[in-house]
This record gives C-alpha cells, sequence and structure tokens, in this order.
C-alpha cells in the first residue's frame, strides 16, 4: 500500500478506516487539509481513486499482510464482513442506537470475534462505529446493560490499547460524541502508526524491567503432563529472561495432594529440559507450608483474614450475590481456635476454611473474600502427613513470588480477574509487590488442554498414556513427530499477544516441515494390501545394488543402497491407473512401458509386465511411480495416522467430554518398506516418496515385528 494518500473532510474523520490502517501497519499517508474533498479517498500514486468509508475499509481488509484473515479466510467469512461492514452504519441513526447494541450484545454471547476466531474488519467496523458516538456509548459501558458487547469491546480495546487510545484520542471527541477535526501535522500519521509498525515483532517489553535483575518463574502444579498450552507460558519466560539477561525459577505449585504425584513432577522436569529452558534452581510451594501458615495466623490477628465454616454451596452462593457470611465478623480468639482445629485436621477443622477479609460487594467477584486455606487430610506427594491444612493458589502464589524475588509473573489472561486480588493479597500482607504481566492462553481447534479432561481420557484407555501421540502433551506431540524447534518459533511468532484465538494446528505443522524437508532422508514404502508385481521383461537377470543419496539435495542424510530387480512391487492405487503401451517413470531408475495388464475375475489388475525404457525422459510421463525390488530383504512396515480425539472445534466448559469423543482417531496400515530402514532408530523422521512425513516409534527388532512408523501433518488440509 505504498504510495497511497487518505483524504477526508477535516470534520468528518473516516473512524474505521484510519482504526483499520493503524492496526495493520499500513504505511498510508493522511491528509484531512483537502478541503474540497466531500468523501473519504484513497488516492494512489499513479493518479486512481478509490471513494467512500466503506470501499476503503475493504480495500485495507483484502490489503493488509500483518493480520491474518483481516477479510476472512473464505468466500462465507469475507461475505458475512461484508454484512457487519454495512450493518455499521445503523449505529450513527440515534433511534436505532440500542436496538442495534442489543443485537449485537446477543451475537457475541458466544463469540470472541463477530466472524472467525480472529479480528476482522468486521469488528473494526462495529467497534469505530460504537466508539464514533462518544460519550453516548461510553455511558453505556459503565452500565451492565449490554455485557457481551461491552467484553468484547473492552478485549479489542486492551489488546490494541496504545495505538487505539490514540485514535480515539486524535479523531474522537467523548464529550459530544462528534468527530473531531483531524490534525494537519505531518507527524500524526507517525503518531498512529509507531506502535503498529512494532506489532508483529517479538520483542515485546515487560514493565519496568532493568536488564540484569529480571527474575521469572515458571509455575506448573504438578497434576498433569507439560501440554502445548504451559510450554508457551515456559517458553515466553525463557525469551524474557534472555532478553533481559535475568533468571527463570522453576516452581512446582504442589498445593492440592489430591491431583499430585511424583509422576508429574519428574516427568515435567524432563518436558522443561525437552524445551531447552535453562533455570536458576527448582523450589516447590510446599517448602514454605511453615511460613504461609504464620502469614494466614498473623491476617487474622489483624482482622484481615477470617475462618469460615459456611458449607460450600452455600458460600458459593453468598459470593455471587454479595451475602457477608455470618462468620464474617468472628472475633480473633475464634479464629484462631478454629484455625487450631484445621491444623488438626479434626471433624469440626474439616467444615471450615480460612477467608481473606476484602470486600463481599466489589463487582470483580474475586474480590469477595477469596478462600486462603483449605482443610484436607490427604497425604502430600512429598511431605506425606505432616499437614491437614493446604493453601490455595490465590494465597501462596503472590506470597511466595515475593518471596523469591520475582520481578515479574507471567500469567494467561484467564486470571485478569484475579490481578486485583494478588496485589490485594500482597498488600495485606505487607509484602513487596510483583509486576503482572499478561498473555492469551493457547487455543487449538480440537484441542482439549483441561489437565482433568486429559486425564479421563487416560483413566478411560482411550489413549496410551500422557505421551500418546494424539495428546497436546510435549511428550506425546514430539512422539508425534514435532521439532521442539518448531513449537519455540510457533509460540514465539505469536509474542505475548493477549488475543484471545481459537487457532488451528496447519501452521504448527508447516513450521515443522520447513525444519524436516530440508535434512530428512527419503525412503520407500508400498502398501502390502493388493500390491501388484511389475516384471520387466529385459530387467537385470541378476538382483544389483546400486548407491544413491537419501536427499538429492542433502548430503548429510547420507546414502541409502538400492536393488534392482526384473521384478519389483508396485502399489495397486498406481497398477489401477496405467494402460496398456503407457510410459510410466519408475523413480531412481528411469522410464518403462508397460505392455500388458493382467486381471482377476473381479477385475482387478493382478499383475503387470513390461519393458525398460531407461533412454525415456522423465518429462514426457504422466505417472512417477514408487516401487520395491521383489526381494526377501524388504523390512514390514506399520504406517499409522492419527484424528483428533474430539469432534468439536471448541468445547465449553459445560460439555461433557464423553460426548463428543471420536470414534475413529487411529489407523493403521500394513506396507512392505525399502531394506535400510532396518537402521531406523527410535525418533528418526524420513520422508517416503509419495506418502509424507513420518517419525519411527517401534524401530526394526526381527523381520516378524513390523517397524511402527506414525504419520507427521505437514500443515495442509486434510485429506
Amino acid at each position: 500500500m505504498d504510495g497511497i494518500k487518505l483524504s477526508f473532510p477535516p470534520e468528518s474523520p473516516p473512524l474505521s478506516v484510519i482504526v483499520a490502517l493503524s492496526l495493520s501497519a499500513s504505511p498510508v499517508t493522511i491528509d484531512s487539509s483537502a478541503a474540497a474533498t466531500t468523501v473519504p479517498t484513497f488516492v494512489f500514486s499513479d493518479g486512481r481513486k478509490l471513494s467512500g468509508a466503506t470501499v476503503l475499509l475493504r480495500y485495507v481488509g483484502r490489503s493488509a499482510n500483518t493480520l491474518p484473515d483481516f477479510y476472512g479466510n473464505n468466500a462465507f467469512d469475507s461475505s458475512q464482513i461484508d454484512e457487519w461492514v454495512d450493518y455499521a452504519s445503523v449505529f450513527s441513526s440515534g433511534s436505532e442506537f440500542e436496538n442495534a447494541c442489543g443485537r449485537v450484545d446477543k451475537y457475541l454471547e458466544s463469540r470472541t470475534f463477530l466472524v472467525g476466531h480472529s479480528l476482522s474488519i468486521a469488528d473494526v467496523a462495529i467497534w469505530s462505529a460504537l466508539a464514533g458516538t462518544g460519550q453516548r456509548w461510553e455511558s453505556l459501558r459503565k452500565s451492565k446493560k449490554y455485557q457481551s458487547l461491552v467484553r468484547w469491546f473492552n478485549s479489542i480495546l486492551d489488546e490494541y490499547s496504545e495505538l487505539l487510545n490514540k485514535v480515539l484520542a486524535t479523531y474522537v471527541k467523548k464529550s459530544s460524541g462528534k468527530p473531531v477535526a483531524a490534525p494537519k501535522s505531518k507527524d500524526s500519521q507517525q503518531a498512529l502508526k509507531g506502535d503498529a509498525q512494532d506489532k508483529g515483532k517479538p520483542e515485546v517489553d515487560l514493565p519496568e524491567a532493568e536488564i540484569g535483575k529480571v527474575r521469572l518463574r515458571f509455575a506448573p502444579e504438578p497434576s498433569g503432563y507439560l501440554h502445548i498450552g504451559h510450554a508457551k507460558a515456559a517458553l515466553l519466560n525463557k525469551y524474557f529472561a534472555e532478553r533481559y539477561q535475568g533468571e527463570v525459577i522453576v516452581r512446582f505449585d504442589d498445593t492440592n495432594p489430591a491431583k499430585e504425584s511424583n509422576e508429574f513432577v519428574d516427568n515435567l522436569v524432563k518436558d522443561i529440559g525437552t524445551l531447552g529452558i535453562k533455570y536458576e534452581r527448582v523450589t516447590y510451594t510446599s517448602d514454605y507450608f511453615p511460613e504461609l501458615m504464620e502469614m494466614a495466623e498473623k491476617l487474622m490477628r489483624e482482622g484481615k483474614a477470617y475462618v469460615d465454616d459456611t458449607p460450600r454451596e452455600q458460600m458459593q452462593k453468598e459470593r455471587m450475590d454479595g451475602i457477608d457470611s455470618k462468620c464474617r465478623n468472628h472475633s480473633v480468639e475464634e479464629n484462631l481456635k478454629l484455625w487450631k482445629e484445621m491444623i488438626a485436621g479434626s471433624e469440626r477443622g474439616l467444615q471450615c476454611c480460612v477467608r481473606g477479609k476484602f470486600n463481599m460487594q466489589d463487582p470483580n467477584k474475586a474480590m469477595r473474600d477469596p478462600v486462603y486455606y483449605r482443610c484436607n487430610p490427604m497425604s502430600h506427594h512429598r511431605i506425606g502427613d505432616k499437614y491437614k491444612i493446604y493453601p490455595t493458589y490465590d494465597f501462596a502464589c503472590p506470597f511466595v513470588d515475593s518471596l523469591e524475588g520475582i520481578t515479574h509473573a507471567l500469567r494467561s489472561s484467564e486470571y485478569h480477574d484475579r490481578n486485583a486480588q494478588y496485589f490485594k493479597v500482597l498488600e495485606d500482607m505487607g509484602l513487596r509487590q510483583v509486576q503482572l504481566y499478561e498473555f492469551s492462553r493457547l487455543n487449538l481447534v480440537f484441542t482439549l488442554l483441561s489437565k482433568r479432561k486429559l486425564l479421563w481420557f487416560v483413566q478411560t484407555g482411550l489413549v496410551d498414556g500422557w505421551d500418546d501421540p494424539r495428546f497436546p502433551t510435549v511428550q506425546g506431540i514430539v512422539r508425534r513427530g514435532l521439532k521442539i524447534e518448531a513449537l519455540i518459533q510457533f509460540i514465539l511468532e505469536q509474542g505475548a499477544s493477549k488475543n484471545l484465538n481459537l487457532m488451528e494446528w496447519d501452521k504448527l505443522w508447516s513450521i515443522n516441515k520447513r525444519i524436516i524437508d530440508p535434512v530428512c532422508p527419503r525412503h520407500t514404502a508400498v502398501i502390502a494390501e493388493r500390491r501388484v508385481l511389475f516384471t520387466l521383461t529385459d530387467g537385470p537377470d541378476e538382483p544389483f545394488v546400486r548407491m544413491i543419496p537419501k536427499h538429492k539435495k542433502f548430503e548429510g542424510a547420507g546414502e541409502k543402497a538400492t536393488t534392482f530387480t526384473k521384478s519389483i512391487w508396485i502399489e495397486e492405487a498406481d497398477a489401477i491407473a496405467i494402460s496398456v503401451g503407457e510410459e510410466v517413470t519408475l523413480m531412481d531408475w528411469g522410464n518403462a512401458i508397460v505392455k500388458e495388464i493382467t486381471k482377476d475375475e473381479e477385475g482387478r489388475v493382478t499383475a503387470l509386465s513390461g519393458v525398460l525404457n531407461l533412454q525415456g525422459s522423465v518429462k514426457t510421463t504422466k505417472l512417477k511411480l514408487t516401487w520395491l525390488p521383489d526381494t526377501n530383504e524388504l523390512v514390514n512396515l506399520t504406517l499409522t495416522e492419527f484424528d483428533y480425539l474430539i469432534t468439536k472445534k471448541k468445547l465449553e466448559d459445560d460439555d461433557e467430554v464423553a460426548d463428543f469423543v471420536n470414534p475413529n482417531t487411529k489407523k493403521e496400515t500394513l506396507a512392505l518398506g525399502d531394506s535400510n530402514m532396518r537402521n531406523l532408530k527410535c525418533g528418526d523422521v524420513i520422508q517416503l516418496e509419495r506418502k509424507g512425513y513420518f517419525r519411527c516409534d517401534v524401530p526394526f527388532v526381527k523381520s516378524s515385528k513390523p517397524i511402527v512408523l506414525f504419520s507427521i501433518p505437514d500443515g495442509r488440509a486434510a485429506k
């Protein structure tokens, strides 16, 4: 979009176009000095023009390179976007404004974006229409009338806060709702573009970070294996530590003995090593249990916490309704008496919990007297039966963060409502505050990242374990054939964005393909069932062997021994496609002409015969065939393909996972492979010519036991 100038009447700036240009970092010069211009207009360097706000907005949507799917990724999405772009004008009608708000609010009840799973010009059009009304929309934002609409509006404003606030300050007069005259300074466009130009870069700043003084922590709960969502948090900690020459602490948040085990601890450490994360030391929240108990008692003595024996369901209802607990005004003596019962794990103590004394009428429900301690007589995986009480994450996390000298705690944006709680806990404790830095949780289509739901698959036997190649665990996706370099690149390309996207796996597997394709060895396999023998009447009477490269463009892959024989095996699918008299290419050998095709009573091809034509040009043949020699040196293979474990793109919190289990997630095909595959090791990645990429899961042991190869997705659309 170089060389384009945007002109418009100074009193009527096209807000949606300016927002779209700013978000996409489009290099368009803004010129509001042309008083003769009556409508927004793009003037191109060759003199051509486009006019009209919606026309310009669609042009930006089609031209933007920095925002994927800004104008949809298919015809249906683009048409839906057009509908919303046209609908945006309704908000400028005074009588229809609230009706329009109501319609969009209802539509957004179960959606993050208006169209698809990422920001588009549909969102820009409606967002700008609302923002452009100034005080009228600001008044509604403060009410509870259109909660879904306000949530959507705020999420976009939060994600691009600096950029959008500059646009609003420059072009919208909040007090009246009327657009303000656009600035004439040449610096105005640079001011708008400044942040957007850096949007796609992975360099993201930590607030108030100083080189050499940053300390971060990665704090998984040892209740499962590390999955791709945790990997994002871990790798962002690694990235920031390296950028600021700081350090990372690995801390196990082991405050829930019912779900935790040493098996999970050991495998989390293993997975953190797999990700290449260098950490200063490993700590456990349980290391601080004595200090945490002292702090809880201190808060009770200061009247900042109390013991509550309200039944759990009633407590939840009171929290939702903003009703004070009957125990809230217990005396210090009564609280300490019940606290001792909790420590002892007595019958009375089991009825109680410790709560912080905040504000039960706070609009943010996370601030309504959160639970600090629960009584739980279960044995702990590290310290056995020493304690009968355990702190909650909300109480322990800020305490340990501050004590361990953490400067910045990275948390996914799902914890956003609990940030105020985090700061309040530290304030009441009288401890040093810690900077919180949010990033969006990684959500992938047809993928479960809930450890509870993943555990259900393990316990029901629907998968082979936490390292099952259908699982999103680090061990699972590595076993499937993903290279850690691809995962790191995929996550860092997203940066520390707070944008909540439901992402496809295709991009990750495409990155993986770019890493493995230039170096992985090539081998040959033929599907065993109904394979067809192709006899070359002038082929070699005695088999001979020739050494050829395993990868024609990468010497480091080495060489393989290829045997040439008079009779060779080809796949039935290839045999069916051949006609008598047709010339075909036998890969890594040369051309051959098919002279005869034999079929059985059912019309299936059972044999071919032909002659070699090694002088023939491979450029003139339609079929390029993979083949194997008819020898007893071939190896047996099991080619394994996998599908998603669930049938719904995104499970909601109240969805029962059992209702969406995919009954067909694994397909095994028997095949024959070239003899060189006897040397494959577990974990080796290869390409089977014309079949795709595979990872060796079970190497050659003996002829009767097949080599097991797992198919690696390549990022292309599924067949």
